[in-house]
């Protein structure tokens, strides 16, 4: 027998619970467990003021930003939307069905207020990090670190070239947030003291990006996200935004070593890199400043092309300060005896050299493999060469081996944070803009970390 039409018939009273309106197997529950913002009430504290109309609850507002970029919504106009309307989401800001949901605009006003100066999204994210070292799931010995470029949001059209980029023209009074953001970071060593190497273009709308055409394609404007993780369970322990050039990104792992270790006092065993990070200062800085064994292939360019005998040909006695060549003849820096012994003496560039006696090349039956167009052989020895050496030593190991593979752990958390959670283009502009999203989706991507690996407690037990 066919039913009755439904008709549907307003009611007085309602008895509903969103509690058994989320499913057992939801994400956002399993994640749940291990959001802890107890703290914030008191980190806020003192950037809101005694009397007035109290404020929207700053705990729902971050609850509210974690939802968005756990489940990849990158607009807040759509994110309170979302929230409004999904069961799921309302439970998991502690929104009950008659609570109202924040303006959109509330998140801007907040992040470009409070939120900033009291560098709450930083204090969310190391909060998170000292829940996975409780945890277990980190314990600080084998770290890696990469970055990725991640998109900006400007227009290559509105930009400037070098030629006629003149920042001292600028007037902050009337400049936009993004580009008083820059003027702020010229001296900062993550950004505009990074390098005197000025990009091609510059763009207007957010002058901080960095104009690249590192992905061998057409150029654009982009930041760096520079992740350090460790590598027991790709958890990531450190994130920090730079522009996308190597001595920003090289400049960004030692800021990232060093807040480490002062904010959790992990002393890593090893560092795991890419080439990118072979360069003779940061390997010495490595080795010698922070006693860390560089798991870094070495920057060499030291190669020949030609067919003739390559610096690695050669034999460095370090007792002696001095080359053998494949000949069996000594090259040294000088040939003049001293009753003081000086010190190795280096160019600006940090480089000395070591050279061979003319006599010794001119009856090698070897020159035309060495020298065939030089009187006389030259050898060029950097003074961070002993850290270098260390570093081809591992290389020459097993565990540089595991190393490598251990690596692609950075990249596939940034292969998740672009596919997954969607950040493969930035909506806010600025390095504080960068920064903040970056913190964001690092916190989030350890809250699915922890929320996969620890499992639910069995009520039974």
């Amino acid at each position: 027998m066919m039913g009755p039409r439904q008709e549907a018939q307003a009611a007085l009273f309602y008895e509903f619970c969103l509690e058994d309106h989320v499913p057992d197997d939801h994400s956002l529950r399993s994640i749940d467990r291990f959001v802890d913002l107890s703290s914030i009430r008191q980190h806020l504290a003192a950037f809101y003021s005694s009397t007035g109309r109290p404020s929207i609850d700053p705990e729902l507002m971050i609850r509210m930003l974690l939802v968005g970029y756990c489940m990849g919504i990158r607009s807040e106009r759509r994110l309170c939307d979302e929230v409004h309307l999904n069961l799921a989401y309302r439970w998991f800001c502690r929104l009950d069905l008659g609570d109202a949901v924040p303006d959109h605009s509330t998140f801007s006003k907040n992040r470009h207020g409070r939120f900033r100066d009291s560098d709450l999204l930083r204090h969310v994210f190391e909060t998170v990090v000292a829940r996975c070292i409780d945890e277990g799931l980190a314990s600080g010995q084998r770290l890696a670190v990469d970055a990725s470029l991640i998109e900006a949001d400007t227009n290559r059209q509105n930009s400037t070239s070098k030629e006629e980029w003149e920042p001292d023209k600028i007037d902050p009074e009337v400049a936009p947030r993004a580009v008083r953001e820059y003027l702020d970071t010229l001296d900062d060593a993550a950004f505009g003291a990074a390098t005197p190497v000025q990009p091609k273009f510059t763009s207007h709308s957010d002058p901080a990006s960095q104009w690249t055409a590192a992905r061998k394609g057409p150029a654009y404007f982009a930041y760096s996200a520079n992740y350090m993780i460790d590598t027991d369970n790709a958890v990531i322990l450190d994130v920090e935004a730079s522009r996308s050039v190597r001595q920003a990104e090289l400049g960004a792992m030692q800021t990232m070593i060093d807040r480490t270790k002062n904010t959790f006092d992990i002393n890593p065993e090893r560092m795991i890199a890419d080439t990118a990070y072979g360069t003779g200062p940061l390997l010495e800085w490595l080795v010698e400043e922070r006693g860390i064994a560089p798991h870094i292939p070495v920057i060499d360019k030291s190669g020949r092309k030609d067919g003739t005998f390559e610096r690695a040909d050669f034999a460095y006695d370090d007792e002696n300060d001095i080359y053998i060549c494949p000949g069996g003849k000594e090259l040294k820096q000088s040939r003049r005896a001293f009753t003081n012994p000086r010190i190795p003496k280096a160019d600006k560039y940090g480089v000395i050299r070591y050279r061979a006696q003319k006599a010794d090349c001119d009856g090698c039956s070897l020159k035309q493999q060495c020298c065939p167009k030089a009187p006389q052989r030259k050898v060029t020895r950097t003074i961070h060469e002993p850290s270098r050496d260390v570093a081809r030593k591992i290389y020459q190991t097993i565990e540089y081996a595991i190393s490598c593979k251990l690596r692609k752990k950075v990249e596939m958390l940034f292969a998740h944070l672009k596919r997954i959670l969607k950040l493969d283009r930035l909506r806010l502009r600025g390095p504080c803009g960068a920064k903040d999203e970056f913190h964001l989706a690092a916190t989030a991507q350890n809250l699915r970390k922890l929320a996969k690996l620890i499992p639910e407690p069995n009520p039974a037990a």
